[in-house]
């Protein structure tokens, strides 16, 4: 093919795309011009007691790559397949902010009002002048758990309760990652507007419109096509005794950083067995997608808010969404992410372009308007031996999806067949 405008859509071959053979193990459809991103995910998965994970992108609104290897369990006996979840984390971040984008854009929200005046119990305590904004830059000083116990942690009404009646600590007005409570502060926002709460909006705002099964909030429904794949590790039972009698005291400290953002006695146990921490909604952390998914939401954003003739986002919300770059440094994670309207970008200039959300362990959607880029990686490794490659490895990922992109740009370049489950309104249909 020659040209930019010289695609054309036609089905997928099961191992790939115009020729293109997907390296050993690997299921899916790619792009010829992404070859050797897609041969590095290859790589990322050499044994079935390591997990497995999937990598999408998309290009201008249209899927280049969607593929997937690996396994689902911890044993290494179910495969990876087009319907895998993983729970991602803090990628869960930018699909609850893309709600509150979807509710703005409609007039529910203005990103300048002060949160109380929709929600009215939250102006407690001297937090009457905290706006959207600041929530959603991660400045409304909120970002500590405060001892919260794990029961609470669990309850997403309790929790949305506790910040609602809570007092802004010294970090109002500053950049402080909120792991954890910007996801009920968000959801607490939401159901004042609209009586709903988080996980049902993920499936009416974002999930519907996009025509995907693969985003959830939470555990899916046991009859649904998205299924969780397991966290590999850390699994073992083994207490600290020391580390359990200081933890709670260090987190409770107003300079704890990140630790008192996330850590509850018990934590740990919450991603082992049948994952409980799946068990509630906790639009910060606990969204199960599929790469296809996410990468869904991410592209239409990319390409002016629109995919498959469907504007999910207007244009002029969209363009809202890319922030300026910062070098000031994250009160709880030390480190620069330019925070603006729910997504972070890179600290480094030039290595990353574009916004998103990575989650711990190194899941993340990312979107890149500028070239209309936008991918998602995503896996069921949390702590293991390979934790430092898996938290930075998707920059090496990202690098050669993006010369995948620009010999997509040079070469021309077809769509790949979309695998996975469509929408479907599963309450409704089991009737």
């Amino acid at each position: 093919m020659v040209g930019v405008n010289n695609r054309e859509r036609s089905a997928a071959l099961p191992s790939g795309a115009d020729g293109y053979a997907l390296p050993r193990g690997v299921q899916g459809a790619a792009d010829a011009n992404f070859g050797c991103a897609v041969r590095l995910f290859a790589q990322m998965f050499p044994h079935r007691r390591l997990g497995g994970g999937a990598l999408a992108v998309y290009l201008d609104g249209e899927p280049v790559v969607d593929i997937w290897t690996g396994w689902s369990d911890r044993r290494g006996r179910r495969h990876w397949n087009a319907d895998t979840g993983a729970m991602v984390f803090s990628a869960t971040k930018g699909v609850a902010a893309t709600v509150i984008h979807r509710l703005a854009d409609r007039g529910l929200i203005d990103y300048d009002a002060p949160v109380a005046e929709y929600w009215p119990a939250f102006g407690a305590n001297g937090k009457s002048g905290i706006t959207v904004r600041d929530v959603l830059r991660h400045r409304a000083g909120l970002s500590h758990l405060n001892g919260a116990p794990k029961e609470d942690v669990l309850n997403h009404v309790r929790m949305e309760e506790r910040l609602a009646a809570a007092p802004a600590t010294w970090l109002l007005g500053k950049p402080s990652y909120h792991a954890l409570t910007f996801g009920w502060l968000l959801s607490g926002l939401a159901r004042a507007i609209t009586g709903r709460g988080m996980r049902e909006l993920v499936r009416t705002e974002v999930a519907e419109p996009l025509n995907t099964d693969g985003l959830h909030l939470g555990r899916p429904p046991v009859h649904a096509p998205t299924q969780a794949a397991r966290i590999i590790g850390p699994q073992s039972g083994l207490q600290n005794p020391i580390f359990n009698l200081v933890a709670p005291r260090v987190a409770a400290l107003p300079f704890s950083g990140a630790f008192g953002t996330m850590y509850t006695p018990g934590v740990k146990a919450l991603m082992q067995g049948d994952m409980p921490f799946l068990d509630s909604e906790i639009p910060a952390a606990n969204g199960v997608v599929t790469a296809r998914a996410l990468a869904r939401m991410y592209g239409a954003i990319a390409n002016g808010g629109s995919i498959d003739g469907t504007q999910f986002l207007s244009a002029e919300t969209t363009a809202a969404l890319l922030g300026r770059p910062s070098l000031r440094p994250d009160h709880a994670m030390l480190m620069p992410l330019s925070f603006h309207l729910g997504y972070h970008g890179m600290p480094l200039g030039g290595v990353l372009p574009g916004f998103g959300h990575v989650g711990l362990g190194g899941s993340l959607g990312w979107a890149d308007p500028a070239s209309g880029l936008a991918f998602s990686y995503v896996h069921n490794r949390l702590l293991t031996p390979l934790v430092v490659p898996d938290q930075a490895g998707f920059i090496a990922t990202a690098a050669l999806i993006r010369r995948g992109a620009a010999l997509a740009r040079k070469n021309g370049f077809r769509p790949v067949q979309e695998f996975g489950a469509p929408f479907a309104d599963r309450a409704r249909t089991a009737i």
